[in-house]
């Protein structure tokens, strides 16, 4: 029995405390509550091991330390316990992302050891929608990507997350993880594209779903097809998707300088309820 503030590395057993403490924030906490659904808190299934910050024995807070460092329903103290505890272990992710009020205070505690990062993006609004909008009809071309499709798909993808994130997701290890990323997706039916003559000329993914809610990533027009207003049908068509099939909340979190996203996305019916932060290394 713990009987003082302290941090474990949560094990099998802590799985339903775990998926008490996600299950606070839904829509924030989608894409760890996602992976820790299917694959509970084993840290090989899990891609990283799960954190847990404790008071008098009673789980109050996690982080997930994986490919991405994200606080969960972290407060002061338990941002200051997880920064421990990173510094200690060094850095292994390429990001720390999550609430920005956390990830601040945990880069604040960090960049002295970790630090400079690549980019630090401090305020990305979250979005949030439970309906379809009234006055826009989903974009009728815009489908599910089948699984033969790979080959169109997959450069689509590199191209985005390397417009997104300023590095290609292919370097490392050749893209191997990137690829089976990818191919989950499709495989899980959450990808979605307009095809024209053998070109994607929009695409985005479902990125995280749960039962309460799931969040929309990778949305990416063609260069050569922007301005036809195909990322507000397209999105359009996205979210019928998902919340017919998926969950009753759908969000996204986008960066604050995109204001043509923004407007898009404010068009389909999203708000602003909050906002991530995002620390590239």
């Amino acid at each position: 029995m713990l009987t003082t503030t302290t941090t474990k590395v949560l094990e099998p057993g802590d799985l339903d405390a775990a998926l008490a403490v996600l299950d606070r924030d839904p829509v924030a906490n989608a894409f760890v509550a996602a992976r820790v659904q299917v694959a509970g808190l084993d840290p090989w299934r899990l891609g990283g091991e799960m954190w847990g910050w404790y008071v008098l024995g009673r789980l109050e807070a996690l982080c997930y330390a994986g490919a991405n460092l994200v606080p969960i329903c972290a407060g002061p103290e338990a941002v200051r316990a997880f920064a421990d505890r990173a510094r200690r272990a060094g850095r292994r992710c390429s990001s720390i992302v999550g609430p920005a009020e956390s990830t601040a205070a945990l880069w604040a505690l960090l960049e002295p050891h970790w630090g400079p990062a690549r980019e630090v993006r401090a305020h990305q609004p979250l979005m949030v929608t439970r309906s379809m909008p009234a006055d826009v009809d989903p974009d009728p071309l815009v489908r599910r990507v089948r699984k033969d499709e790979m080959e169109l798909i997959l450069p689509a993808c590199v191209a985005m997350f390397t417009e997104e994130v300023g590095v290609s997701p292919l370097a490392g290890d050749g893209g191997l993880l990137y690829q089976a990323r990818v191919a989950e997706l499709v495989g899980s039916g959450r990808s979605f594209a307009r095809i024209e003559n053998g070109e994607v000329v929009f695409k985005a993914e479902i990125g995280a779903a749960t039962a309460r809610a799931c969040q929309i990533q990778g949305v990416w027009v063609a260069p050569g097809h922007r301005g036809r207003g195909l990322s507000v049908t397209g999105m359009a068509a996205v979210l019928d998707h998902a919340l017919r099939e998926v969950a009753p909340v759908v969000s996204l979190y986008v960066n604050d300088y995109n204001a043509a996203a923004r407007a898009a996305y404010r068009r389909v019916g999203f708000r602003e309820t909050g906002a991530f932060m995002s620390v590239l290394f």
